[in-house]
């Protein structure tokens, strides 16, 4: 008998129309999906919207008018995606959910409670459109690695323990050789970790768009720690013994874009490890689609009539 599987796309994040790396994405998974069904196999297959964070808040401003009408508006035009490309998603999540809220709350409990969280100071450098922290030694001619602008942020901040995490993390990935996909994002990853981990800070206070903090409601968490918890959310999480998640997650396959590699190969199997679940069985990072060498985010249709 085969076993489950279980496929994941990134949510995506509503800050703007769906674009052609969403649509590619999406298709690839769609095409996993079926081609695990067709075997027999008992397929659970998510996609869905990423909804909280400082740059939805701005674009919601910007918009005049207030977040959730905003992420309403724009998660829906995600959600049409299904029907316009025959998609075959079994479910489709947003983290403005109460389910996906009461799960990742109580990740970060767990996480709390095994003593990788502290609180303290952040001052450091942070780009909004990454949603992202970044070391002054990361910067490339002042702006984040991916081209960002970045703001020098100063304010109180949990943190959670990504130090404590180097070398189990390397010993995961000796363990798991095929976790990550391709092989030269697999040594990416695991160059940056061997060159050390620094504690991360996991909490925003000078925003409220985002998933309140455990009793500390001054507080929102960070954007992905919010948003990687959709992966076991879809499962029943918090019930571990729930039927999904006892059957699906240690089959789970993530597909993703080679831009959130780290969040996914480095804090989201940490988070899980800190909670004391298991880190996916693997994920896959891909390229993105180019024009003239510059990453192409239009989709022609419905969305973009400029096409």
């Amino acid at each position: 008998m085969k076993p489950p599987f279980y496929i994941t796309t990134p949510i995506y994040y509503v800050n703007d129309v769906p674009h052609i790396g969403h649509a590619y994405t999406t298709i690839a998974s769609d095409m996993m999906a079926r081609f695990a069904r067709m075997e027999g196999r008992e397929v659970l297959f998510l996609t869905g919207t990423d909804e909280h964070g400082q740059k939805i808040q701005k674009a919601a401003q910007a918009g005049g008018t207030d977040p959730k009408a905003f992420v309403d508006q724009v998660s829906e035009r995600f959600r049409q995606l299904t029907p316009l490309f025959h998609l075959s998603n079994d479910q489709f999540i947003r983290t403005t959910e109460e389910r996906h809220i009461q799960s990742a709350q109580a990740l970060w409990a767990k996480m709390k409670e095994r003593g990788f969280i502290y609180k303290g100071g952040y001052a450091g450098w942070y780009a909004v459109r990454d949603e992202a922290f970044y070391a002054e030694s990361e910067l490339i001619n002042g702006k984040a690695p991916t081209g960002a602008d970045v703001e020098w942020v100063e304010e109180p901040s949990y943190f959670f323990k990504l130090s404590s995490f180097q070398e189990p993390l390397l010993a995961f990935y000796r363990d798991n050789p095929h976790f990550i996909g391709p092989e030269t994002r697999r040594n990416e990853v695991i160059r940056f970790v061997e060159g050390g981990l620094n504690d991360l800070s996991i909490s925003r206070s000078s925003f409220k768009w985002g998933v309140p903090v455990p009793d500390d409601p001054d507080h929102v968490m960070y954007v992905w720690v919010d948003a990687l918890a959709n992966y076991i959310t879809a499962l029943g999480y918090p019930d571990e013994n729930a039927a999904d998640f006892k059957k699906f997650w240690p089959e789970a396959l993530h597909i993703i874009g080679k831009d959130i590699l780290r969040f996914h190969a480095i804090y989201w199997p940490a988070f899980l490890m800190a909670a004391g679940l298991t880190p996916p069985k693997r994920l896959y990072a891909h390229g993105w689609w180019t024009n003239e060498g510059q990453k192409n985010l239009k989709i022609c249709g419905q969305y973009n009539r400029s096409c």
